[in-house]
């Protein structure tokens, strides 16, 4: 992987069908019931934003997870698909960047939250071929306690469910790119896989990496703070200072931020973790805080006080 990052163009803005967002927030994913107010819920965007990557790769920003897309003389595939009412905004995002048969022909879920997956039962029943590490397609078909944020998720419609599954890992050759899916085990979950474009020099960890924030760790889906770490540090020794990184939310990034992201997860969960073999209670360890240098992490979607508990109680 050896290309550089390049210039993006300003983005171009597409506006969905507006949909209820009250009601949409009772079914997403952890990623949004974080945010219960309201006025949280209709502030949500509608729209989505496209911006060139390189090559044919076009990152699309919508409402929840950030999305690949793969364009070129094979079709379309992309990178997750946001959630299921967002879907509109996606096609006509994709219309534009394709054309009229903007259906994409495969669609690769980095993990099972529905930020991530939200689309697939309306690109499937259009012909998609969905692909995803096993364990997201079991707990998909299964009901989903999310313990973190007392939630519950039901079991997705059989159509929307990945049709076909790996292991460690799944190599896809498609517009000229040898696209390698790698799973690594027990992180952000217990299915979450980084997607690397090699030829373009462009990786997509989906919720591997929140981009200068602190990462929600879904322990009731498998995930761990080690798990976290080891995943940081296996994309770090594949990627270089050319590499573009897609985190799963926020803006691209590339691999110095990966590294501070990996810095951050060893030495805040080292600090709590030393703090609570002296025999100091979580309590305690949150009212001290980490210190003023991981302050800025904490003012998004997870706040200091559930990082530490995310690492007080990390397997």
């Amino acid at each position: 992987m050896s290309q550089s990052n390049p210039q993006t163009p300003p983005p171009r803005r597409w506006t969905a069908t507006p949909v209820a967002m009250a009601a949409a927030f009772c079914a997403a994913c952890a990623l949004a019931l974080a945010t219960s107010a309201a006025a949280d819920d209709q502030a949500a965007p509608s729209t989505v934003t496209t911006t060139a990557l390189t090559g044919n790769l076009h990152l699309l920003q919508g409402r929840g997870g950030n999305v690949v897309a793969s364009i070129g003389e094979d079709g379309v595939l992309i990178i997750d698909d946001d959630y299921e009412e967002m879907v509109p905004a996606y096609e006509a995002a994709l219309t534009d960047l394709v054309g009229a048969d903007a259906n994409p022909r495969f669609i690769i879920n980095t993990h099972w939250h529905l930020d991530h997956v939200g689309g697939n039962l309306f690109w499937a029943d259009r012909g998609a071929v969905v692909l995803a590490h096993t364990n997201v397609r079991e707990r998909m078909s299964t009901r989903q306690e999310m313990k973190a944020f007392d939630r519950v998720v039901e079991a997705s419609p059989a159509g929307a469910l990945p049709v076909i599954t790996y292991g460690d890992s799944l190599a896809v050759h498609f517009n000229g790119d040898d696209i390698e899916v790698q799973h690594y085990a027990s992180a952000h979950t217990d299915g979450d896989s980084a997607v690397y474009f090699t030829s373009e020099n462009v990786v997509h960890m989906g919720d591997l990496f929140f981009k200068d924030g602190f990462p929600f760790v879904d322990l009731g889906s498998g995930g761990s703070v080690a798990g976290y770490i080891a995943a940081a540090d296996a994309v770090l020794a594949r990627v270089d200072d050319a590499t573009v990184i897609v985190p799963g939310h926020g803006s691209l990034a590339d691999k110095a931020d990966l590294q501070r992201y990996r810095d951050m997860l060893v030495t805040t969960s080292s600090a709590v973790q030393a703090q609570l073999a002296a025999g100091e209670s979580v309590d305690s360890i949150v009212e001290q805080g980490l210190g003023e240098e991981w302050a800025p992490w904490g003012t998004g979607f997870i706040n200091e006080e559930r990082w530490i508990s995310f690492i007080a109680n990390s397997p």
